[in-house]
């Protein structure tokens, strides 16, 4: 019987181990969890231009700093966020990912908009590295899990997780889980008026932090 009762405790918890959320509390413990939060572009690469003249670089900065007051405001401080950019300034690609090992982050996100020279075109993408690495299980698990938020949140249609090799998450994946969210078209009318509003831009960066959490 004793025997048994071993067996059957090594069962629930390898289970548990391999649960992605328990394998990040046991690692950090009651510790805060540190986001690097990425605005994609900046500076002279303003990225996609809108159909209302947005710019990408402006609409992901502002995103960025909602998610910094939301965690201070909502989530009591839950977390430690950090940017790789605060104001209209243009880091390169490899600089982002080394403030990010530099940091020891446990999560990374790197935020961007999209455009399509088909005005149709809509919807978040979220993508994870196509590399293997010990961080992919759980980069995977979390992007399918903002997807869900964000449209539930949002009404936002999903174009899907899907997994490509930009240069942030090659050289993030290997320290921490990483993603990289298309938070929409600014080529698509109604999508490029929905992300000039701030009140949508708190509800994104709600539907995101609500996930970590």
């Amino acid at each position: 019987m004793q025997f048994l009762r071993s067996i059957v405790g090594i069962i629930i918890l390898t289970g548990l181990i391999l649960m992605p959320q328990y394998i990040s509390a046991q690692l950090k413990g009651n510790e805060k969890l540190v986001i690097v939060i990425d605005p994609g572009h900046g500076g002279k690469d303003a990225g996609a231009i809108g159909v209302n003249e947005i710019q990408e670089k402006e609409v992901v900065l502002k995103l960025a700093l909602h998610l910094q007051k939301l965690n201070l405001i909502v989530f009591q401080n839950k977390f430690e966020i950090y940017l790789t950019r605060y104001s209209d300034t243009l880091i390169s690609l490899s600089d982002r990912s080394k403030i990010a090992r530099s940091l020891k982050a446990d999560r990374f996100i790197s935020l961007h908009c999209n455009h399509s020279p088909f005005i149709n075109a809509r919807g978040i993408e979220i993508y994870v590295s196509r590399r293997n690495s010990i961080n992919l299980n759980e980069s995977t698990y979390l992007a399918y899990q903002i997807e869900k938020s964000v449209t539930q949140r949002t009404g936002i249609k999903s174009r899907g997780v899907k997994f490509s090799d930009f240069q942030v998450l090659r050289e993030t994946i290997d320290s921490t889980p990483s993603l990289l969210i298309e938070m929409g078209f600014l080529s698509n009318p109604v999508e490029a008026g929905y992300l000039s509003d701030p009140r949508n831009l708190k509800e994104l960066s709600l539907a995101i932090l609500s996930v970590i959490k």
